[in-house]
């Protein structure tokens, strides 16, 4: 998928039958205008800066139009709530159990799983959708010098 621009996203919804409002077009600001992963109530917050009128509801209306044009996909980064990104950039996630921290990582890191779970269970997986959990490398190491030996399950 090629830049988004508010307005080529404003007129995506035109064509898919939707209103654009000035709500909408706030909320469609907010996510071209963020880096990374926000969730519905991160980009309420945003728009109510602007527009303290709008309603939360019209944030996650908007954001189900803009998911089901393909324009965003929400992912779910741990036990928070959704977050949403642009679809511009086909990537998974890895998120940190100690720390918190996500990584983003290609796409087509969890090909050779998704191929196995297929050929295996019959079963088409969607590892866009949620995170793959973990310790980062600094997690790891700071593990290893709590537990004796730095053996202890947490170091591996």
């Amino acid at each position: 998928m090629e830049a988004l621009t508010v307005d080529s996203v404003l007129e995506l919804m035109r064509r898919g039958g939707g209103r654009v409002t000035e709500p909408r077009r706030l909320v469609v600001s907010v996510l071209i205008g963020s880096e990374g992963h926000r969730s519905a109530d991160e980009i309420a917050e945003e728009v109510h800066r602007s527009r303290p009128d709008v309603h939360l509801s019209t944030v996650y209306r908007t954001l189900e139009d803009l998911e089901r044009l393909g324009v965003v996909e929400h992912v779910h980064l741990g036990h928070g709530p959704a977050t949403y990104h642009l679809s511009t950039k086909r990537h998974a996630h890895l998120v940190c159990n100690g720390c918190g921290t996500t990584l983003e990582v290609e796409d087509s890191m969890f090909d050779r799983l998704a191929e196995r779970i297929l050929k295996g269970y019959g079963f088409r997986l969607d590892h866009r959708h949620f995170a793959m959990s973990g310790l980062c490398a600094t997690c790891r190491e700071s593990a290893s010098r709590r537990s004796p030996g730095g053996t202890g399950a947490a170091a591996r």
